[in-house]
């Protein structure tokens, strides 16, 4: 059963149509990536899932029905603006957030030592909030979010603020929820996260879905008759069923004849002695085709 099913989902404010008979749905155990540029409808539809927002029409199931407060207390939500308490210390307000949740002192009390001592917190936790770094605060925003153990997190722009290391140790941890069975939402302009941890992406523009699917499904739509390849030995200057070769990021980008295979080029360079060691479709990051297709969709809407 899916965790959430969205269907046929529109959404309207006064003239402004922010979500266009929208459809997706979201699985159990998998980070789902929801893209799209700034006013594409991404925060209406996360609003609409909570049941913040009511749908003009279609319908929304969270967890195999309408939402109720019991669900509510089953999701994890960290949005784009922080709700923290900023002038109690940083124990006091995640006990109260984790109390919000259903979560007793009792029961709230060990889990959150222990996030805080791996999110590297534990020694600030009797400072106010409002005295933390814009990173630390970032944290304890994600430690509220996680310390229910949600069945269905929904995250905007988990990366904020932190560091490297940080934004490591938080992918760790979003990729162990999901392995947990955790359900995943994860909204970001940071397509090198989504690229490295979403299971499925959708992108919307302009309330629609303009691609949906798996990062393999997307990028395939997008191959060109590129190949790269690193050679451990000299690449000869003319290859048979090549039309052109350039340096590319260390490595060599081969176009592709028209009607000639990749197989073929591997199998001509083999036969002239060039040792491989790689050797791949060239497919384009996924930052190229959100600009592609958010560029091309923008022309449509305006032509």
């Amino acid at each position: 059963m899916s965790t959430i099913t969205v269907n046929q989902v529109t959404k309207r404010f006064g003239e402004t149509l922010a979500v266009d008979q929208l459809s997706f749905d979201v699985q159990p155990g998998e980070i789902f990536g929801l893209l799209g540029p700034n006013g594409a409808g991404k925060t209406t539809c996360i609003r609409m899932i909570l049941d913040i927002f009511q749908p003009d029409s279609g319908d929304i199931s969270v967890m195999g029905g309408p939402m109720s407060d019991d669900k509510k207390n089953r999701i994890g939500y960290l949005p784009e603006e922080r709700g923290l308490y900023q002038d109690i210390p940083l124990d006091r307000c995640l006990t109260f957030l984790a109390a919000l949740k259903g979560m007793p002192e009792k029961s709230s009390s060990p889990k959150l030592n222990e996030y805080l001592e791996r999110f590297d917190l534990y020694d600030v936790r009797d400072k106010k909030v409002k005295e933390l770094s814009k990173g630390m605060q970032q944290k304890a925003q994600l430690i509220s979010t996680l310390v229910h153990d949600p069945e269905l997190v929904i995250i905007d722009e988990p990366f904020t603020a932190l560091d490297p290391v940080n934004t490591e140790m938080v992918k760790d941890i979003l990729q162990q929820k999901r392995d947990e069975g955790t359900a995943i939402i994860m909204s970001t302009h940071q397509m090198n996260q989504v690229e490295e941890l979403c299971d499925r992406i959708l992108l919307i523009d302009h309330g629609h879905r303009v691609l949906y699917g798996t990062l393999q499904e997307i990028q395939s739509q997008f191959a060109s008759r590129d190949i790269l390849v690193k050679p451990l030995t000299h690449l000869p200057e003319a290859i048979d069923g090549v039309a052109s070769i350039r340096v590319h990021n260390g490595r060599h980008l081969l176009s592709l004849e028209e009607h000639v295979e990749p197989n073929q080029v591997l199998k001509n360079l083999i036969n002239t002695g060039t040792e491989i060691a790689a050797f791949e479709i060239a497919v384009p990051p996924l930052n190229e085709i959100f600009i592609q297709v958010v560029r091309k969709q923008s022309r449509s809407q305006n032509g």
